[in-house]
């Protein structure tokens, strides 16, 4: 692995062909999130409500979908 950091605002991370796919999707996904959330001023219990409210909106919507 070689992690380069190509200037002040990127960084280059070379793998080996070799390794897991999945797993380097996750972590992909995961630096995703941490350049997405980095300026955000978001309380986790705010982040909490909001996806129960989501949740519940799917739920409501979806329900007869899957109870019958």
């Amino acid at each position: 692995m070689l992690i380069d950091r190509t200037n002040k605002n990127q960084i280059t991370i070379t793998v080996s062909s070799s390794v897991d796919s999945f797993g380097l999707q996750r972590l992909i996904d995961y630096v995703k999130y941490l350049e997405a959330t980095t300026k955000s001023k978001a309380k986790q219990s705010d982040i909490d409500d909001l996806a129960n409210e989501v949740n519940a909106t799917w739920w409501g919507e979806n329900r007869s979908r899957f109870i019958k």
